[in-house]
């Protein structure tokens, strides 16, 4: 990917708070940290009603105030046909603009969402048995 070197001037308090998010995620690297926050920060204000947190598995896109994943939205919508009505009944406790926001994300950033469905699809029981046998019931 192709880069462009940038030179801004960050006011000390932004700069306290770009530190203190590199202690907590273990960063070392200045620009990396701001590229992370500002790639974050431009998907939300693209996508308004998504939120990123982090996971087992880094950041990952939710639906703000649910939970949810972007992806596990996606992964119901195709269950039910890509019809808007049954996908608002699978997830009755969610507000419209919030099924709007996922499958908004889902449009702009397609490839993020489909990698991820990719890797869910490859969890089987009997592969989740497989690799993580302390996960199975004992009797």
């Amino acid at each position: 990917m192709a880069s462009t070197a940038r030179g801004i001037r960050v006011p000390e308090a932004l700069q306290r708070e770009i530190e203190r998010e590199m202690e907590r995620r273990g960063v070392t690297e200045w620009s990396a940290m701001v590229l992370e926050l500002l790639e974050e920060a431009v998907r939300m204000r693209r996508a308004p009603g998504i939120v990123f947190v982090d996971g087992a598995n880094g950041r990952r896109a939710v639906v703000a105030g649910s939970g949810l994943e972007v992806w596990e939205i996606v992964q119901m919508w195709r269950e039910v046909g890509e019809d808007y009505r049954r996908l608002r009944a699978a997830y009755d406790w969610l507000t419209e603009p919030q099924l709007r926001a996922a499958l908004s994300y889902w449009e702009l950033y397609g490839s993020e969402v489909e990698e991820r469905l990719a890797r869910e699809a490859k969890l089987t029981a009997e592969r989740v048995q497989r690799e993580l046998p302390f996960t199975a019931p004992r009797s």
